[in-house]
């Protein structure tokens, strides 16, 4: 049996229970692991709450929280190549069996082994937010010098966006929280505050000629109001940006993502900024504070504690 934080109908927080399920077993092109850390993000409540049916509104309840995954492989599905019992693995719980849990499904071929040198915790917030960024910046394409403005810097995806995109030698600016200052600062990205309205008045003035490229990170209202101030625009989670002119991003999810983000981990180019981490009992604490908007960095849920 596995411990899971999970629910049996859409809703806000309150239909959060934690209930017990026997060991998923691998369908064939998946493969069995227990886990060992499980990254933290927004698309999670989203989930939740019915607001992302394309994902998750054909699957039977109870449905378990969490997307993104680092543990060890317990079985293989007859489909699954390149991964073998025992080893260390990162990767995306794609078909459903969510990664709050102690044991999960992730699928085969978006799943990839972690490098000795790399920690789990670590390791668990590639799937959703490493490689995000990667493909946020790989569909951009800039050249160095660019200047990218990342809307909402300060979260997972964020953080990373910053400091792999200083790492290619753009120029970033993001907009954060007041409280999130030292944190964007720390990667090298100018920090604009979001709060107390004319955001863009205050973008404008650091940038009178406007920015080569934006990253949304926020949606609605605020991916409006920063909108015109690019000449590229590509937003991480509201579709509604093709209203604007701009694209949602291209996910790859696969193998050679996670691998490359693993890489760029283990040669000190990106930091997940992991600045809490909860035990799986506290699991809906650590995403009633992603829910807040308050989080800063990545929030872990790490089952060795």
């Amino acid at each position: 049996m596995s411990k899971v934080l999970g629910y049996k109908a859409f809703g806000e927080a309150d239909v959060q229970e934690f209930f017990e399920r026997p060991n998923p077993v691998p369908g064939p092109a998946e493969v069995l692991v227990r886990v060992t850390a499980a990254g933290v993000n927004p698309v999670d409540h989203k989930l939740r709450s019915g607001h992302a049916p394309a994902l998750n509104g054909h699957l039977p309840f109870p449905q378990v929280l969490g997307l993104e995954a680092a543990g060890t492989v317990l079985a293989v599905g007859e489909e699954v190549t390149g991964l073998s019992v025992g080893d260390r693995v990162t990767g995306f719980a794609l078909t459903g069996a969510g990664t709050y849990a102690e044991t999960t499904l992730l699928l085969g071929a978006a799943t990839a082994r972690i490098p000795d040198a790399l920690q789990d915790t670590w390791a668990a917030t590639i799937p959703v937010a490493g490689t995000t960024a990667l493909d946020v910046l790989d569909q951009l394409d800039l050249p160095a010098g660019s200047s990218l403005l990342v809307n909402g810097i300060g979260g997972g995806v964020g953080i990373a966006l910053a400091q792999l995109a200083r790492d290619r030698g753009l120029v970033v600016t993001g907009t954060a929280s007041a409280a999130k200052r030292d944190l964007v600062t720390s990667t090298g990205a100018s920090f604009v505050d979001y709060t107390g309205g004319g955001v863009a008045d205050r973008l404008r003035a650091q940038a009178p000629d406007g920015f080569d490229a934006a990253v949304d990170n926020v949606g609605g209202e605020s991916l409006r109001e920063i909108a015109p101030l690019a000449a590229k625009l590509i937003s991480v989670g509201d579709p509604s940006v093709t209203e604007l002119g701009g694209v949602m991003v291209q996910r790859r999810l696969d193998r050679a993502g996670l691998e490359r983000v693993a890489e760029l981990m283990v040669s000190g180019k990106l930091d997940p900024h992991i600045t809490r981490t909860y035990p799986l009992e506290r699991a809906h604490e650590a995403l009633a504070l992603v829910e807040s908007l308050h989080a800063t960095g990545k929030v872990v849920i790490d089952l060795s504690l």
